[in-house]
């Protein structure tokens, strides 16, 4: 039996490191007194996530403020990880910052604890102008970690399948999935709980879930950050695409107790395993280089 322990959290995060330190040990705190051994927070912690998000009809002036407001880049062996090792213990952190590599910027995530780093990545599928202000990774590679093989993923990443099927192929039963995701900036809605965005983003944690019959563990960032404001909706959710735990549109602190092994086996075992019973054979056009063109009305 692998039993864990898990608390996933929406929570805000902006440019104030010394604040983000602050939040990262309250909730971290929090978690460890629900016995959790697990802790997912979200996308963009240290340092905060971009003001906005630009295009092609973005003006000069306004990519260059852009620009001039990005999150501090830290380095993966750098003194601000460092701090978060010194304050994980036996717990293990996933959380997300911007990733310094000489001059290059990544939208980067570390799974880490007290012993080191454990496992890194580097956002591969960048919405809305976002590679304006960061390069592209090109890995998914699950981990062994103290709670099980995971894998990481960032944000626009869960709408992509294969994404998802990669790290459950390499092995990963417990997939987090962190977020800075918005409500729609078109076509406004009172109650967030209504808002399009935030239901793409429960129908994506869910349906990743389900099709690799994974635990699957979805933070996200709360209030408001430049022009974008965030959906909260962290969750927990189990291979058959149940949630188990999760924060609505409030921030919070989601926790469940997951027999990892169990779920998935139970999953995996009734009939329909869907790792097994795939056929890469027809999937002629899945990896082939093709040209898109959007359709248009």
């Amino acid at each position: 039996m692998n039993t864990v322990t898990i608390s996933v959290a929406a929570a805000e995060f902006g440019r104030d490191m010394e604040q983000g330190y602050n939040t990262i040990a309250a909730l971290l705190e929090e978690a460890r007194n629900r016995g959790s051994q697990l802790l997912v927070l979200p996308e963009a912690c240290l340092g905060g996530y971009l003001p906005s998000l630009g295009g092609g009809d973005e003006t000069a002036e306004a990519r260059q403020r852009r620009l001039d407001s990005l999150p501090p880049a830290l380095e993966l062996d750098g003194p601000e990880l460092k701090r978060v090792i010194d304050m994980a213990g036996d717990t293990v952190i996933t959380l997300g910052f911007c990733e310094k590599d000489g001059d290059t910027r990544y939208n980067a995530a570390v799974t880490l604890h007290g012993d080191g780093i454990l496992g890194s990545y580097r956002k591969v599928h960048q919405p809305l102008g976002e590679n304006l202000c960061y390069d592209a990774g090109d890995t998914y590679e699950a981990f062994d970690t103290p709670v099980g093989r995971m894998g990481m993923q960032i944000c626009y990443d869960k709408g992509f399948p294969e994404a998802a099927r990669e790290l459950a192929l390499d092995g990963a039963e417990i997939v987090t999935s962190i977020s800075a995701w918005p409500t729609a900036r078109t076509a406004t809605v009172e109650n967030m709980e209504d808002d399009r965005w935030k239901q793409r983003f429960d129908i994506y944690d869910r349906a990743r879930a389900l099709e690799n019959q994974v635990v699957w563990v979805a933070a996200n960032q709360a209030g408001t950050f430049g022009s974008l404001r965030f959906v909260c909706s962290a969750k927990i959710v189990g291979p058959g695409g149940e949630i188990l735990a999760g924060t609505g549109v409030e921030p919070g602190l989601a926790t469940a107790t997951v027999d990892v092994e169990g779920l998935i086996g139970a999953a995996r075992g009734g009939g329909m395993y869907n790792l097994r019973d795939r056929r890469p054979s027809v999937y002629r056009t899945i990896t082939r280089a093709t040209s898109w063109e959007p359709i248009h009305a």
